[in-house]
């Protein structure tokens, strides 16, 4: 078990489910900055939170979820493309309340004027943003509240994590399409599913197998599970990224950044990857050459 996102269906019933593990790139997320317990459990949910809900997506591209807020805790990130790439970075001042013994519930409880958003960035169409309150006691409970109400799809979350791994686990009732549709579901079905779904205990999330955590809540029904697909840490950085953003910033703050850094070195907050870009190659960006 290390990366992984296994999808399964419910047998002749409109309900579909995820199940998320992620253990490396967790510990290879975690590396890049010196982050506190509580802050790292956040991240981890949220990281499991973007592989559930960017498998819900049938496009190309990637979903990412932002918590902002005033306080200590300034904003955090996680975001997954179709090509199950996850990455994530928060930034916040250190807070005694997010040392040892403190999990995201922590975090959340410590938030000031809070928001969470939900970005949807197709490669081709129109960008989507969500916001969703953040006024549950965990993540999976703004989530789960978010497609309840905006959405109406009804959903259930459950989101874990512990030093090694996160995971998470998505189902959801579908809508029928007609009335005939609707006369062969088990009315009883959605109930018994979200009752089964809410005995999982965080530690059987993390650390249980997926066939494991799906036999242990619905093995009375029939699970029909397609293949394995695989996650991994991915960053979108590039040199080219990091010159549209000079020329975004104008030729004028370029020529004031070379005086005090020659050559411009530009970082990469995700992965730590470093841009140089020489005096020349700079200024070429906006047509100009040194004499």
């Amino acid at each position: 078990m290390s990366d992984l996102r296994q999808r399964f269906y419910i047998e002749d019933c409109p309900v579909r489910g995820e199940v998320v593990h992620l253990e490396e790139t967790l510990q290879t997320i975690l590396a890049q900055r010196d982050y506190m317990p509580a802050v790292q459990s956040l991240l981890g949910e949220m990281l499991s939170a973007t592989a559930l809900l960017a498998s819900t997506l049938k496009i190309r591209g990637r979903i990412s979820l932002q918590i902002q807020a005033n306080g200590t805790f300034k904003w955090a990130m996680a975001e997954c493309n179709h090509l199950g790439e996850v990455r994530a970075l928060a930034d916040y001042e250190e807070d005694p309340r997010f040392l040892e013994g403190s999990d995201s519930r922590t975090v959340l409880a410590a938030l000031s004027n809070p928001v969470l958003f939900i970005n949807i960035e197709p490669e081709h169409g129109e960008r989507y943003q969500g916001i969703v309150p953040l006024d549950q006691p965990t993540l999976a409970g703004c989530l789960m509240q978010y497609y309840d109400l905006s959405a109406q799809i009804p959903t259930r979350i459950v989101l874990a994590t512990n030093a090694q791994r996160s995971g998470g686990l998505l189902i959801q009732l579908l809508p029928r399409n007609d009335e005939e549709e609707q006369k062969l579901v088990d009315e009883d079905l959605w109930p018994r599913l979200t009752m089964l779904t809410e005995t999982l205990k965080p530690e059987e999330l993390t650390d249980l197998s997926a066939n494991e955590i799906l036999y242990r809540l619905y093995n009375e029904e029939e699970v029909r599970l397609p293949e394995i697909e695989q996650l991994k840490f991915g960053c979108t950085c590039s040199k080219e990224r990091c010159a549209n953003a000079l020329i975004q910033i104008g030729v004028d703050a370029v020529h004031e950044t070379l005086e005090a850094q020659n050559p411009i070195q530009m970082d990469c907050q995700f992965c730590n990857t470093r841009y140089e870009f020489t005096a020349e190659e700079a200024l070429g960006l906006f047509g100009e050459h040194l004499s």
